[in-house]
């Protein structure tokens, strides 16, 4: 009798903490991927448009590891690198039109932001590029 005892307190524990691990998927970063995210800040200021019709904008493809997006009048795409269990991040360089507008600046900004990044993070749906421990590159909420 004392053996079952043993044996069922065994089983109920083990029951129990498989119960309560959360699944892998919950346990990873949110997925980025998918997804358009819309630019509000760089460098922790938000951002002044001349033109809000267009707000620099970007979307990571897991296929083919493509990003693509519109930085504010030009647009820009290339290859990426991630892993999202350590929340690494890569933007190669790519290709982008080469058309002058008013807010040039802001899009010059936004393109080494995107080239600068090493790492992310995300909370709810605000996703933030950063460089090592350094402040946010850039901030970007769903669109």
């Amino acid at each position: 009798m004392k053996n079952l005892y043993y044996y069922l307190s065994a089983l109920f524990l083990v029951a129990f903490l498989v119960a309560c691990k959360a699944p892998a998927s919950a346990q990873k970063s949110e997925d980025i991927t998918g997804k358009t995210w819309k630019l509000v800040e760089l460098n922790g200021q938000p951002i002044q448009l001349k033109n809000p019709k267009n707000n620099p904008h970007f979307k990571l493809d897991m296929n083919g590891m493509r990003y693509e997006g519109h930085a504010g009048c030009n647009g820009l795409g290339g290859t990426f690198e991630i892993k999202p269990d350590v929340m690494r991040i890569k933007f190669n360089q790519g290709m982008s039109t080469m058309m002058a507008c008013e807010d040039l600046d802001i899009e010059n900004q936004f393109t080494k932001a995107l080239l600068s990044a090493d790492n992310y993070s995300v909370n709810g749906n605000t996703l933030t590029l950063n460089k090592a421990r350094m402040a946010p590159l850039a901030k970007f909420v769903l669109q």
